[in-house]
């Protein structure tokens, strides 16, 4: 079984324009998710850092695709959130572009993990950003977050709600993931080790 030292975590760049991307044959793995979704605070969890991504209390902070490479093996590579952002017109259009650049370039990524919310049905934006992942040649899991806000009887309906509005074949696992509890993030971890 593949070993991966997650403590072991470097900022390597931020890329601002597809030039900056890093083409390696060290793994890569996407995350995207809304920038409200938790993100930061899901790869926090995977990691066991408190503030290793940096949590905003404003939504929509990583403006750049941001690589981090873990243990030496593995490179965790952080996209910008879309969605909720308050941020000009202009910006957005910036970030859309290097979003659709990442995504048209072969070889970036070798898994996307897309972050929803547990509690809610996709978004239009969600559902554009799974058929992104899927049209990209990668594995794709769906980490659904805040697990701990729901009720029990909610959580496999919600699951399958997910699964159906992302239109997600059975092959994609969505994992119920907690940041706040930790649920969820030995099977992320596991997906994730497949790579290596």
């Amino acid at each position: 079984m593949a070993t991966l030292n997650v403590n072991k975590a470097d900022f390597v760049k931020s890329a601002a324009s597809p030039a900056q991307f890093i083409r390696s044959s060290v793994p890569a793995v996407a995350f995207a998710g809304k920038s409200n979704v938790g993100k930061s605070s899901v790869i926090n969890r995977l990691l066991n850092r408190k503030n290793f991504a940096r949590v905003g209390a404003q939504p929509g902070k990583t403006v750049h695709v941001n690589y981090f490479l873990i243990d030496g093996k593995l490179y965790l590579v952080d996209l910008p959130g879309y969605g909720f952002a308050k941020v000009s017109q202009a910006e957005k259009e910036r970030w859309g572009k290097l979003m659709e650049d990442f995504f048209a370039a072969p070889g970036l990524m070798d898994l996307g993990v897309m972050i929803v919310d547990a509690r809610h049905k996709p978004t239009a934006d969600d559902v554009t950003m799974a058929d992104w992942f899927k049209s990209a040649d990668c594995r794709l899991v769906v980490v659904a977050n805040k697990l701990d806000k729901l009720k029990k009887s909610e959580i496999e309906p919600n699951l399958a709600l997910i699964r159906q509005t992302l239109a997600l074949p059975e092959s994609v696992p969505v994992i119920p993931f907690s940041a706040e509890k930790g649920q969820g993030r030995e099977q992320l971890l596991a997906e994730i080790l497949t790579l290596l």
